[in-house]
């Protein structure tokens, strides 16, 4: 049977995706996903419309086993673009631009909210502070051999011009969607993460 498979996040769940399915309209599905015992709503990172969507969804299931957080729920500890690059193998539509549109409207009101949780949520990036001085490169987990140097204490230069992280991130992975572009760089073989976690994990 056809229908749609989503891959979905939450800010209040950070490093958490949701891979679920849906066969009525989406909109229905968000709004059931947005219960009482969920602080903010989820966000549509890619959703696409497929042949066989019990199949799909059991595939995904399977293939990212070990990373389920919970049997009985449909959550994984996994980066949004690993469980995307699957699901567009198994696309026949794209369906994130109108699914994103549903999930907007489940709760306009809480649109400020979450951009508010976001931005209090972590301290704003300083290299500086993170031990990291001007010149030194940052390789792409995703290919190695694509790499920028920190510019300032806040940008980085890339083939002569200047990002921010995230920014040059989202150029690279032609993602629109908000990201965290420093999970996917590293600095000596240590992620950006583990870098920023050690320098503010105590404020």
């Amino acid at each position: 049977m056809e229908g749609t498979v989503y891959v979905l996040t939450n800010p209040a769940m950070p490093d958490l995706v949701k891979i679920g399915k849906t066969t009525r309209d989406v909109s229905l599905r968000l709004a059931d996903l947005y219960s009482t015992g969920v602080p903010l709503p989820f966000e549509c990172e890619y959703a696409a419309k497929v042949k066989d969507v019990d199949g799909t969804e059991k595939a995904f299931h399977l293939g990212f086993k070990k990373d389920r957080v919970n049997i009985k729920r449909e959550f994984f500890k996994i980066d949004p673009e690993q469980a995307i690059a699957f699901l567009k193998l198994l696309e026949i539509k794209d369906m994130t631009p109108s699914v994103r549109k549903e999930a907007e409207s489940v709760d306009v009101e809480a649109k400020a909210s979450v951009e508010k949780f976001k931005k209090d949520r972590l301290p704003v990036v300083n290299y500086f502070e993170m031990g990291l001085e001007v010149g030194d490169v940052f390789t792409y987990e995703l290919d190695q051999n694509i790499t920028c140097t920190v510019k300032n204490q806040r940008k980085v230069e890339y083939e002569g011009e200047e990002y921010y992280l995230t920014g040059l991130t989202k150029k690279l992975l032609d993602n629109p969607r908000n990201i965290r572009g420093s999970k996917y760089w590293y600095h000596k073989g240590r992620n950006l993460v583990e870098i920023y976690n050690d320098t503010y994990a105590n404020d």
